[in-house]
């Protein structure tokens, strides 16, 4: 097991652990863990209506809207944010405003697929003031939903949208600026980092980074997801 699945195995066994959920000492592996989770529901809708009714951390009660995720149920892909804005917790749909707008210009114009053919989530579901960076807690509270999300879905490539969703995701602290573009193991999916659309509307240069980053997944999903690279 990597370093990436250590950690990021240690990170789940203890918040599910926060919340009370017994587990084995003996698990050796990332998918095992998961199917030893006596969690939440094995169904999106009841987990959905679940998160409706959180109030786990401070977020619960400055929200106006739980923004629980949306797309395609069987997404080979998956986009994961950092958390909801202003126009996403009005609406309760993920990436809706600007930042949303020029993510589904990158899906349908750079993956050549729709937008609804993926699904789209946030690290945090509730949008944190101001549009802080959430913080440990409440990302720490929020983990179980977004791994189930994950278990539920089973996508094939996860790509990360800045910093705070590859961090917190894989607890690795590497910079987004280096990490970016790298085709990275995920249990039986792949993740792979970039900048998040919100960067790159204060950044427009670095547009080319995620063009050349998008390629990478275009060309795993041409050739049916079986890339290693």
């Amino acid at each position: 097991m990597n370093k990436i699945k250590r950690l990021h195995l240690l990170k789940t066994l203890y918040t599910y652990q926060s919340l009370g959920i017994e587990y084995t000492d003996d698990i050796q592996d990332l998918n095992q863990t998961r199917a030893s989770l006596k969690s939440l529901p094995n169904d999106l809708q009841a987990l959905k209506n679940i998160t409706y009714n959180c109030h786990l951390c401070q977020l619960s009660k400055t929200r106006k809207n739980v923004v629980f995720g949306e797309g395609d149920i069987d997404a080979d892909i998956m986009f994961i944010g950092e958390g909801p804005g202003a126009n996403e917790d009005e609406t309760g749909k993920p990436f809706v405003g600007k930042a949303g707008e020029l993510l589904t210009k990158i899906i349908e114009n750079v993956l050549n697929i729709k937008r609804e053919q993926v699904y789209i989530a946030n690290i945090v579901k509730c949008r944190p003031p101001n549009n802080r960076v959430p913080t440990p807690e409440e990302v720490k509270s929020c983990t179980p939903y977004l791994m189930k999300q994950i278990d539920l879905i089973r996508p094939k490539i996860i790509i990360t949208l800045g910093a705070t969703a590859y961090n917190n995701l894989t607890n690795d602290k590497t910079p987004i600026s280096k990490i970016r573009g790298e085709i990275l193991p995920f249990g039986n999916a792949k993740i792979i980092p970039t900048f998040h659309p919100s960067f790159l509307l204060r950044n427009p240069s670095a547009k080319k980074y995620v063009f050349a980053d998008m390629k990478k997944v275009k060309g795993i999903k041409d050739e049916g997801f079986s890339s290693n690279h």
